[in-house]
């Protein structure tokens, strides 16, 4: 019977062994594979964020990094101040939302870019299409408050089904021009 218990002893061991080695032999792959697509990853973001801010401003021929804040961006024509691109995240109903805005010198919004989302396919994605974008098109700080009556035109209607996806978009947006508003008038 001791006997027994011993191969039985060793036999949970061994398994144990063999599941850690796997395990670290997993680990140290994975650890591996991303020490060395982390540099592509980065850039690829990179690349999608240039990508998508020249397409935010229509007539803009130039994006310049603002040397005073970074990841903030001034749009020009020509050597023409059109207005700026800001970064900013929001808690939407997936998770964080990366949103880009873009915003005039009037501090009025041109229109944002959903960057990363995690929100509901066919309800809280639709933040990105263009029926919800273009209620935000020429609104000011003050008109950037989610609604759910219909006949408010002044605000920003919300999505029927994403309502937190809605507050969680149009949050950003405003947090995004305030900042802004709050940096040109001298804060940081």
């Amino acid at each position: 019977m001791s006997e027994h218990q011993n191969d039985k002893n060793d036999s949970i061991f061994k398994i144990a062994l063999n599941l850690t080695v796997a395990c670290l032999i997993s680990g140290c792959i994975i650890a591996a594979t991303y020490y060395i697509t982390a540099d592509t990853a980065v850039k690829a973001a990179i690349s999608l964020r240039d990508e998508t801010m020249k397409t935010m401003v229509d007539g803009s021929t130039g994006i310049k990094e603002m040397q005073s804040k970074a990841d903030w961006y001034e749009v020009y024509k020509d050597s023409e101040l059109m207005g700026y691109i800001i970064p900013t995240d929001t808690k939407g109903y997936g998770g964080t939302m990366a949103l880009l805005v873009a915003v005039d010198k009037d501090l009025k919004v041109i229109t944002y870019k959903i960057i990363t989302s995690k929100e509901t396919p066919g309800l809280g994605e639709n933040a990105g299409k263009s029926a919800f974008v273009s209620q935000f098109i020429g609104k000011t700080v003050e008109h950037l408050v989610v609604t759910k009556d219909a006949s408010d035109t002044a605000d920003i209607q919300a999505m029927s089904g994403a309502t937190i996806s809605s507050k969680a978009v149009t949050v950003g947006v405003k947090n995004a021009v305030e900042e802004l508003k709050t940096y040109l008038e001298g804060g940081q």
